[in-house]
């Protein structure tokens, strides 16, 4: 399963974000740096609003959506790459996820410590950013000095390695992080073993506090750091309260929704969080649909029909025939797998067949 790291300064809502996505109280959140120490580690149902629709046309009561694994994370001080506060754990935790959620605090509050003293959003990303880089920039430079006896020689690997790492280092050394560096498909697959914590895919989580949700997005914090993030990561941001949420996560969906509406805010924050990691992640969805249950199914973007059956279990895979496909939006328009077969809508697709998102799909195989 893959993992999305929450990281941040300390106290700027990692922990109450992360006990508000994964509904528990898991994570100690206090009011000092460093009430993290070990990470806490949560499975996440993602949301979606199709299981629901699917579950009537198969005529069963049991749904499983498909799921993530959120890594609450330490939080980093300034000088994290050279050993500072709990930099070396911090990092050596981000290494081991598949993308980054920072939390940025939006808010002020004279009762909760910044470690900075002051609220200031854009320079606590780039404190953040700052040591990421560091660290990747050391993990690069050593890279290439390990390699250059192999690439003096003319050994293929070592030049190609090489030529990368000498394309990214000036980056990293311009402050810039890998993933905003254009690489070729080639060169990025080349750089992939190397676990550059720059080159992990972003989200900034932006926190806010209760009284301004509704209308966060005027505010000159949050327009300063979706304008920053847009410019300067290219990467998504989300607008939460993590107070909030975590106030959400003791009430039933519709004491839920009426406590949201009384805020003037249509939906959960963290329920827009997850679909965006699950995005960001590079993960999409089909389903399977039968009077046992309705799933949720989770592959990678670009996954063939084979792949996606391997999901369900290795045998699919190896003896895959062909798939029987409908698209969501087709299915739900016909109400019933018969009715969009009368439309020529319900198709068999072969073994180059690209999985879309929203497939509704059965599988056959034989082994």
């Amino acid at each position: 399963m893959l993992k999305a790291g929450i990281v941040g300064l300390p106290n700027v809502g990692k922990s109450t974000l992360f006990n508000a996505v994964t509904k528990t109280r898991k994570a100690e959140s206090a009011n000092y740096p460093f009430c993290t120490i070990d990470p806490n580690i949560g499975v996440v149902t993602v949301p979606d609003d199709r299981l629901e629709p699917l579950a009537k046309i198969a005529k069963t009561q049991t749904i499983i959506p498909a799921s993530i694994e959120y890594v609450d994370i330490a939080g980093l001080v300034q000088g994290a790459a050279q050993g500072a506060g709990l930099g070396n754990k911090f990092l050596s935790h981000i290494r081991e996820v598949d993308a980054i959620i920072q939390v940025v605090r939006c808010f002020e509050d004279a009762d909760i410590h910044h470690v900075a003293g002051s609220i200031d959003p854009i320079r606590d990303i780039e404190t953040i950013m700052t040591e990421i880089i560091i660290a990747d920039l050391e993990s690069v430079q050593n890279s290439i000095t390990r390699r250059a006896k192999d690439a003096r020689r003319g050994d293929k690997t070592a030049v190609a390695e090489t030529a990368v790492l000498s394309k990214i280092e000036p980056h990293l050394n311009d402050g810039k992080p890998a993933i905003t560096l254009d690489l070729t498909p080639e060169e990025r697959e080349i750089a992939r073993p190397f676990f550059l914590l720059s080159q992990k895919p972003t989200i900034f989580a932006i926190n806010v506090k209760e009284s301004e949700l509704a209308n966060a997005s005027e505010t000159p914090h949050v327009q300063k750091v979706s304008e920053y993030a847009k410019t300067h990561h290219a990467c998504e941001t989300v607008i939460i309260s993590a107070q909030i949420e975590s106030d959400l996560v003791d009430l039933e969906a519709a004491e839920s929704l009426e406590f949201l509406s009384e805020l003037g805010v249509k939906e959960s924050g963290v329920g827009a969080l997850i679909r965006s990691t699950y995005h960001l992640l590079g993960l999409r969805t089909y389903f399977t649909a039968g009077e046992k249950e309705v799933r949720a199914w989770t592959i990678r973007e670009g996954d063939t029909a084979p792949k996606a059956a391997g999901v369900i279990h290795t045998d699919f895979e190896r003896g895959f025939i062909k798939a029987e496909t409908v698209a969501y939006d087709d299915l739900i328009k016909c109400g019933s797998i018969a009715g969009a077969r009368e439309k020529g809508l319900y198709r068999m697709e072969g073994k180059e067949y690209m999985v879309k998102d929203g497939d509704v799909m059965l599988f056959k195989f034989n082994v």
